[in-house]
């Protein structure tokens, strides 16, 4: 997986029924390799009757979606930005040759 996916990020569907639906994703299944996406890939199950259940019925079930087909457009937080990370070496080098000039 080439994508670091979360909870609630927003994504767009890039292949498949749904291709370019923008959603959030609502779980990840990482063992599986799905994601369950928000109104989408939501069915009903149907129950027969048992014991727990004694009148059958039925039960709404979210269907993953693979990974490989989903896009990141929008993280749930926000990522650090990598020009700070360039200031910080930046000085780093500058006192290093400050100290070597003296």
């Amino acid at each position: 997986m080439a994508q670091n996916l979360k909870v609630n990020d927003k994504i767009r569907i890039i292949s498949g029924s749904h291709k370019g639906t923008e959603a959030k994703i609502v779980k990840i299944d990482r063992k599986a390799g799905v994601a369950m996406i928000e109104g989408i890939g939501v069915i009903e199950r149907h129950l027969k009757k048992s014991y727990i259940h004694p009148t059958g019925g039925k039960k709404t079930v979210h269907v993953g979606i693979d990974l490989s087909n989903l896009k990141l457009i929008e993280s749930a937080k926000p990522v650090k930005s990598a020009v700070k990370k360039l200031d910080k070496s930046v000085k780093a080098t500058d006192k290093k040759a400050k100290k070597g000039a003296k």
